[in-house]
């Protein structure tokens, strides 16, 4: 499988992030562009396969920008202002594309981490 995937799993809770929007961008120079926006379903993941597939999966710079706050408040989580953790980006490059490239999140209110998963 070639494309752009990613999971993410509250580590708070210990199940997937149901409902976190995650917005994807493309990086060109300073320019950064809104390619699409996805929520994760009861799986942590995103519905439909791939979020960039296709003639769209192209070599560049890339961000995944994780909407962490709002889906932590969402599920009842009391968080301070300014949140620590609100917004997460990850931004990340893309050079092999026949490659399958699988960017996960693990989330808690105080702390992230993610890798090149498979």
């Amino acid at each position: 499988m070639t494309g752009l995937t990613t999971h993410v799993l509250d580590t708070a809770t210990g199940r997937p992030a149901e409902g976190l929007i995650i917005d994807l961008y493309r990086i060109e120079g300073e320019a950064r562009t809104k390619l699409k926006s996805v929520t994760t379903n009861a799986d942590g993941r995103v519905d439909g396969g791939p979020i960039l597939i296709g003639e769209s999966f192209v070599a560049g710079t890339y961000e995944l920008v994780f909407h962490a706050g709002d889906y932590l408040r969402a599920h009842g989580v009391i968080l301070s202002e300014p949140a620590f953790l609100d917004v997460i980006p990850i931004r990340f490059g893309i050079s092999d594309v026949t490659a399958h490239y699988h960017v996960p999140l693990l989330l808690s209110p105080y702390g992230y981490s993610t890798y090149r998963g498979s």
